[in-house]
Parts: structure tokens; sequence; C-alpha cells
């Protein structure tokens, strides 16, 4: 199968000024003498899909890497959620720059994403397995995650179910949190509504207007008195004897009188005489004014109390009776509201307990499942740890309970190892040498993560503490992987080099007074046996490159066989 990484460009990091590093399909190998910048290349890689880089290690100004990956159907759907959208033939390009200051910019296929983007892109596309990264593989939930990509498409299902459940249980306990949360301020709350509803009822407020109505009435009965001396002064100005009346009465009779002398007084006459009648009416008005004026001390009481229960509203709620009802309205809303509060909270328990056995029932069903499949991936990393010259090993997965429910489920996965016969197994990481862990990591990638369409497996320095077969048996199972799944791998052993499809050399060299590390593709065979030659003995010499020359013919019958 074709693997997801095809190239890798490196332009100022550390001490590599520029390398290009073609993937092959199959296996590729980086070799080249300690300090010669293997982890150079290998951080440049792992810089790409968002790790650090060290400040130091950046050359000049900036540094840069170039990956070039195949997209994956997962890939371009992960990028098309990002925003990114790929046409059908197109290759992912990640192009990623950081500063002398340290400051880093990345962009795909000419889009910026994050450093946080670039990591989980980096996770769908390959594992890194080595000494630097053997903790990861270590830790529970890394072992779970593996366990459970052996487990394939039916465990895939029951995790989504259980995440899909977990979610919602978590949804609804928050929900439920929400609703009897804060007890005593939600009682305080519809005490105040309650009894502000009941004060503002009890008054029962008319319209907007009817405090400045109430307000005039009470001013008029105050001043009762005066008002009506103030009607009949005017009254009598206008109707006792000599008062307006009678004199404009007199007036239209005297200027009538005068008709004889001309029109023009005639009409004078007729004003005079519109005016007493005018004058007639309006103190008519004035005596009924009079006579409707109230003198009641006890109703002048009732408007008091009326106004200063409705100014006492005014004060408490708003400032006005248009504020007053809008107040009234959102007490009976949130009364009415806080009276459904309890039926959503019983409801939500309800909902909550049945998404809590919902839960309970698919993260059993997952564990049952996990169980049964470590017990398979136990027994198939125990015959590559036996095929990898550790017959008397022990190697088991062990998977307990976990004290709380998680989106993963409730399982606790954990890698055990026995070297020795007589000894209990132990968690991993306690126990195994660092030659037994390199071969127990590759057993279990082999066992539990080969075969993943469109996944890279990058090995660095998985053969460290081990030699002689046991080397060469690592070598045969690299390639063996390597026709299921893209490899690479750093290496300082021959047995496994032998094995590549490509083959890159790191070199150190002098250039212009300062050293540089130049990444030698080895393309020709004749310079892949005298590197050959030089791990296996440090020198050339026509023995070691015979013995180069065997057991690159001899790996090369094993891949092909």
């Amino acid at each position: 199968m074709n693997g997801p990484l095809l190239r890798l460009t490196i332009e100022g990091v550390g001490l590599i000024d520029r390398a290009d590093v073609v993937f092959a399909d199959g296996f590729t190998v980086v070799t080249g003498e300690t300090g010669s910048g293997k982890s150079m290349l290998l951080g440049a890689l792992e810089f790409a899909l968002g790790g650090r880089v060290e400040r130091e290690l950046v050359r000049g100004e900036r540094a840069r890497v170039t990956l070039e990956v195949a997209a994956s159907a997962a890939l371009r759907e992960r990028l098309q959620a990002d925003g990114i959208t790929l046409d059908a033939d197109e290759d992912v390009v990640i192009v990623r720059e950081v500063g002398a200051a340290g400051r880093t910019g990345a962009r795909v296929n000419g889009t910026a994403v994050s450093a946080g983007q670039l990591r989980a892109y980096g996770a769908d596309l390959l594992d890194l397995v080595g000494q630097g990264e053997a903790q990861r593989f270590l830790e529970p939930s890394f072992a779970r995650e593996l366990l459970d990509r052996f487990g394939g498409e039916r465990c895939a299902e029951l995790r989504s179910q259980v995440h899909v459940a977990y979610d919602a249980w978590k949804q609804l306990e928050a929900e439920c949190e929400r609703l009897t949360s804060g007890t005593e301020q939600v009682l305080a709350e519809r005490a105040f509504a309650e009894y502000a509803l009941a004060e503002i009822d009890a008054v029962a407020v008319v319209d907007v207007g009817e405090d400045q109505r109430l307000r005039e009435r009470r001013d008029a009965l105050a001043n009762a008195e005066q008002i009506v001396a103030v009607l009949a002064r005017a009254r009598a100005a206008l109707e006792d004897d000599g008062g307006a009346v009678d004199a404009l009465g007199s007036a239209a009779r005297g200027v009538g009188g005068l008709v004889r002398y001309g029109e023009a007084y005639a009409e004078v006459a007729s004003r005079a005489a519109a005016l007493q009648a005018e004058t007639t009416l309006v103190a008519s008005e004035l005596a009924r004014a009079m006579e409707q004026i109230e003198s009641d001390p006890q109703t002048l009481a009732t408007l008091e109390d009326r106004l200063d229960a409705l100014e006492s509203l005014k004060r408490k709620y708003g400032g006005s009776l248009a504020a007053v009802l809008d107040a009234r309205e959102r007490f009976a809303g949130a009364l009415e509201t806080d009276a459904d509060r309890d039926e959503r909270r019983r409801r939500c328990e309800r909902e909550l307990e049945v998404a809590q056995r919902a839960l309970q029932s698919v993260a059993i069903a997952l564990s049952a499942e996990r169980a049964a499949l470590a017990a398979r991936a136990t027994e198939a990393v125990g015959v590559e740890l036996r095929g990898l010259a550790m017959p008397a090993a022990r190697f088991a997965i062990a998977v307990s309970p976990l004290d709380e429910l998680a989106s993963h489920g409730a399982d606790r996965v954990e890698l055990r190892f026995s070297a020795n016969p007589g000894e209990p197994e132990r968690p991993l990481a306690k126990v195994a040498s660092g030659g037994e862990r390199s071969r127990v990591l590759l057993a279990v990638v082999l066992a539990l993560a080969a075969g993943e369409d469109g996944r890279t497996f990058v090995f660095d320095e998985i053969d460290a503490g081990i030699g002689g077969a046991a080397a060469s048996a690592v070598g045969v199972r690299l390639a063996r992987l390597a026709r299921r799944a893209q490899v690479v791998c750093v290496t300082h052993l021959a047995q496994i080099a032998a094995r590549a499809d490509e083959h890159y050399a790191l070199r150190k060299r002098e250039e212009e007074g300062r050293t540089v590390i130049e990444v030698d593709p080895l393309d020709v065979p004749s310079r892949r046996l005298e590197e050959i030659a030089r791990m296996l003995s440090g020198e050339l010499s026509p023995i070691s490159l015979e013995h180069a020359a065997s057991l690159l013919a001899s790996s090369s019958a094993v891949c092909t066989s």
C-alpha cells in the first residue's frame, strides 16, 4: 500500500542547510554516525506536524520545513472541517516556519493553521515509536488506544456509542445541576416575586395616568374655599347691579339710538349686545362651577391615601406607573417560569437516569469487547516476542475497571511484562531494560497496529541495546511491517538498514569554516554497500564489504520471500 508521507524538505534546521527526503511507500531508513544529526531530521518531521523546535536549532533568520503528504479520506475529512478543501488528486503540503526569535507560522495548502491543528493531522498520519516516545506508548491512555485500534470497526463503533452516550449524559447532568443549583437564591427570588406581585395587585393600578388625575382632583379639594371665593367675585363682577352685564346692555341701547345718524352705529350696537349675551353665559357657567366645587374632607383623605399608595409603588418598582405595570408582568412571568422549574428538574432527573443506564450498557459492552481483544492481542504480541529472540518473556495486556466512567469507557489498559521465568508480570515501564523495551514496543506495534490503511510508523532507534540474532529479527519484522504500512526508521544496525527500500545517510562535513550536515540518498548500489560495510565494522575493507554484500543479498531474499 502507499504510505501517506511523500517528501520532507528541510531548510536551516540545526546544522542542516537544506535536505530533501523522499519516503518510500514501504521501508525508508536513515543512518549515520553518532552525532550526525539523525535526531534533527526526525525533529524536523515532528516540527512539521506541530511539535516544538528549540530556538538554537534555527540557523540564520528562519528555519522552514515542508512536508508533502498523500491525503487519505480521513485526513481530507478533517481538513474539510477546518475549511481546507482539496482537489481529487491534490496532495497535502504542510509548510511551517520558525524565526530566530521563536515566532512560528504554518500553512496547509496555503491556508494558515495552528500548531494544534497540525498535531491533530499528525495523529491521523503516523505513530512515532522510539526511546524518546516510549513513555507515551507505555501510558494507559495510549495502550487503550492501541487495543481499540486492534479491535477494528467493531471496537470503533462501540467506542463511538460510548462517546455519544457519555456526552448526552454529561449534558443532562449539567442541566440538572443548573436546575437544582442555588436553591436558596431561587427560593428568595420566588418569595420576592410573590410579595411584589401581591403588593402591586393590592393597589390595583387603573392605568398609567391615574396618578396625574388623582393629583388634580386632590388639589381642587384642598383649595375649594379659595376657588369658590374667586368664582363668586368673578360672577358678582358680571351680574351685580352696575356689573358688566348691565353696562354692556346700557352701551348697546345707547349706541342703538344713533342708528339714524349712520349704519355703522348699528354694527357697534349689535356687537355690544352680543358681548352682553356672552357675558351672561359666562356668569351662568361660573355659577354652575361654584355649585360643583366639593368640600369633603373624607374624600380628600381618601385621595391622599390612594396617591400615597401609588407613589410607594413608583418608588419601589421604577419611578412611574408604566414601570410599575411592566414590573408586575415580569414578576408574574418569573413565577410562572419558576412553577415550571420543578417539573423540568424532575423531568431532567428522569432523563438523566435513562441516559446513565444507556451509558453503562454500552460501556459494559465495550469493556467485554476489550477483555476479549486483550486476550487475543496478548497472544499476538507473545508470538512476535518469541520471534524477536525473547522466548522466555511473558507479556500481557491488562484491562481493569476505572473508578469513574469517561468518554472512552470504563477501562484502564496497561502493558505488563516479565523478562524472566518465575517473575510476576509488572508494568512494562518499570521492569523492561532499554533493549527489552525496544523489542516489546516493536512487538506491540507489529501485533496491534500493523496494516492500518494510510498510516506511517516512525521508529527512532528502536534497535537500541540489541544486536546479533535479535537485530536480524527486528530487521525482518520491520521489513514485514513495511509490506502493509509505511515504515521510517532511524537505525545504527546494518541488519535493519539492509532491508530498506530507500536509504539515506547523514554526513557531517566542513564548509567554509562551519559544520554542516548533508542528507545523502544512497540510490547507487555501491554507495549503499559501502554504508552497510561501515555500519558493520566502522571502516571499509574487503572483509566488511564482503559481509555487507552477503547481508544485502540475504536481506533481499528474505524481503522477497
